[in-house]
């Protein structure tokens, strides 16, 4: 019995060993759920979606945006002709923010989110969450960061750990 418990404890250090020195460690990143995916139920469907895709949602918390927290998270934004829809949209209705872990997460929410416009997305990628639930360019159901430096970025506005530098990102 002592053999076979010392062995499992090898094997589990081996594994454990394996996926460190392959650099297969976890990444974060936001994963935001808009207010028209609050508003039109479509967030047991979207969280099944993300856990199905090998995502754990390692925190969330639903806020509701004002306009001068809005304008700070989608700075980047504020000199193009949208900004103004977006900022009212934005704060229509609570947000889902979640923090999601897996190996390689800004990459894969991005492609498990899909297109920015949904009406792309319904045709180039109909399995994608845009597909699912986004109405069009704007009211499109989910936000993915568009890199580490983002995710680590948009982490710290939800939740307050980390540097919350303004930096750029282009994702809506």
């Amino acid at each position: 019995m002592i053999t076979r418990s010392i062995f499992f404890s090898f094997t589990l250090l081996l594994a454990v060993s394996f996926s460190i020195s392959n650099g297969s460690e976890e990444e974060e990143t936001l994963g935001m759920i808009k207010p028209d995916g609050l508003l039109g139920n479509h967030t047991e469907k979207i969280k099944k979606v993300i856990m199905e895709s090998g995502f754990s949602i390692f925190k969330e918390i639903i806020t509701q945006l004002d306009e001068e927290r809005a304008s700070k998270f989608y700075a980047d934004h504020s000199l193009k002709g949208f900004f103004p829809n977006l900022i009212k949209y934005m704060t229509s209705g609570p947000v889902l923010a979640m923090v999601l872990k897996k190996e390689n997460a800004v990459a894969d929410w991005r492609t498990l989110i899909g297109p920015t416009d949904s009406h792309k997305a319904k045709t180039t990628h109909p399995q994608s969450i845009r597909a699912m639930c986004g109405l069009d360019s704007q009211k499109n159901c989910v936000h993915g960061s568009d890199s580490v430096q983002s995710a680590q970025r948009e982490i710290s506005f939800f939740f307050g750990e980390r540097s919350s530098a303004v930096e750029m990102h282009d994702e809506l």
